[in-house]
């Protein structure tokens, strides 16, 4: 009887999981201080300058994932897509364990409509979960990813080469083109 009124008088349970992982790198001060600025221009809006200082902050620890991770953030904000993803993947490099750098690639890839990666990215997010809150975030985004293919368009991937024959036939009608422009242009 006094376990059960213990229970109803906590407020949070909290169910962590901790994995054992290297230490973070060594960052230097001045890495640390515009990583930090970058957070408080991220936080308050101003996505182009927050890019700027986490840009800094990468110039003075290149291997620092957390810049990383907001760095392409940062990027995603102000439409850079491919800088996005090639900061949101180097974080992923350098820290395989962080849920952080895989669940915001994933998210971006979805937003993107690029659900391939996006699952790829998932399943890599999937491995570092370390908080019930962590797997809730990570359930909700691939349960709206599979809402929005049910109900959206199917897009092709372009993954299958194309055949020696397609690759002939769309070669013979481009030649046919050229050749009837030429015709009917003198």
């Amino acid at each position: 009887m006094t376990n059960s009124t213990a229970l109803q008088k906590s407020d949070i349970v909290e169910f962590r999981v901790e994995r054992q992982s290297a230490p973070p790198p060594a960052v230097s001060i001045k890495a640390r201080e515009y990583f930090q600025e970058g957070m408080v221009r991220l936080q308050s809006g101003e996505a182009a300058e927050a890019v700027a200082a986490l840009s800094q902050s990468i110039e003075h620890a290149p291997a620092f994932p957390e810049a990383h991770v907001f760095l392409g953030i940062a990027h995603a904000l102000t439409s850079n897509i491919y800088p996005a993803i090639d900061h949101l993947e180097e974080a992923a490099k350098l820290a395989p364990d962080s849920f952080a750098a895989h669940y915001t690639l994933a998210q971006l890839n979805f937003t993107l409509r690029t659900p391939k990666p996006g699952y790829e990215a998932a399943q890599r997010a999937l491995k570092c979960v370390q908080t019930l809150e962590q797997r809730k975030m990570l359930m909700q985004l691939l349960k709206e990813e599979r809402a929005l293919e049910r109900n959206g368009i199917a897009r092709p991937s372009f993954t299958k080469p194309f055949s020696t024959r397609m690759l002939v036939l769309a070669g013979s009608a481009l030649a046919a083109t050229i050749i009837f422009m030429m015709a009917h242009m003198r």
